[in-house]
């Protein structure tokens, strides 16, 4: 993982250059005793994670981060508590309060780890999605969550939700699983003879539904979910072709 410090005291770069160098999965490409190096820097070259300090003249740590355009994961080094909230604001992984240990960079750096992996592996899965079309015959696939990878039997799921950046997946015995992968991936991983996006929130699996109406789709859990406007009309000729009015 490339990482960068920025901080104008000499000694504070120094001590967690000594910090970097025992972490393995942390590669220092950059060095800045001001946040504009850092900007010029950033602006042809890449870092994944940004060490940088609050309280610098000219730019501080809170404008630099705000100037990013593309923003890498931040953690904060600072002797002044009071920016943390500021920090935090800003989407920050972590905030060293001054003077810390090696064992807080440490804990701060795996949290940053953890979240680059997660990201990574989000980013191959949907690089997977998109090369592969949808396998309509498996029975199977494979989530990542709580630190583990779980086996879904595809006719479990009865239908998907959206949060953000993550997707939960509500099940058949009641349970639910929520891992990092966007709705949009979800939706061309699944069998689309089975599966329907009916919200931009929100896929259904068709052999689950019970009934629709005012806007709802009703399935066999005793939920509902919203149809969306722009899904309304697909939706709708799905049910006239297979299910027949009386």
């Amino acid at each position: 993982m490339k990482c960068i410090t920025i901080d104008d005291e000499p000694l504070a770069l120094m001590q967690i250059r000594g910090y970097i160098s025992k972490i393995p999965f942390l590669d220092l490409v950059g060095e800045f005793s001001n946040a504009v190096d850092a900007q010029r820097f950033l602006s042809t070259a890449k870092a994944d994670l940004v060490f940088v300090d609050i309280n610098m003249p000219d730019i501080t740590g809170i404008e630099f981060v705000r100037s990013l355009s593309q923003r890498p994961m931040i953690i904060f080094t600072t002797a002044y508590s009071e920016y943390a909230i500021e920090g935090f604001k800003l989407d920050a992984i972590d905030y060293l309060l001054k003077p810390f240990s090696f064992a807080d960079f440490s804990r701060s750096a795996n949290k940053a780890n953890s979240l680059f992996e997660l990201i990574n592996g989000r980013a191959a899965a949907a690089a997977e999605s998109e090369a592969e079309p949808a396998n309509n015959d498996r029975e199977h696939i494979s989530i990542r969550a709580d630190h583990k990878v779980s086996l879904v039997k595809i006719g479990d799921i009865i239908y998907i939700e959206s949060n953000g950046e993550y997707v939960r997946l509500h099940l058949a015995d009641g349970s639910t699983i929520m891992t990092l992968f966007r709705i949009k991936n979800m939706e061309t991983t699944l069998p689309s003879d089975s599966f329907m996006r009916v919200h931009r929130s929100y896929i259904v699996n068709l052999k689950c539904v019970t009934g629709y109406a005012r806007g709802r789709v009703f399935l066999n859990n005793n939920e509902y979910v919203p149809i969306g406007e722009n899904y309304k009309e697909a939706f709708q000729e799905y049910i006239a072709k297979l299910y027949p009015s009386i």
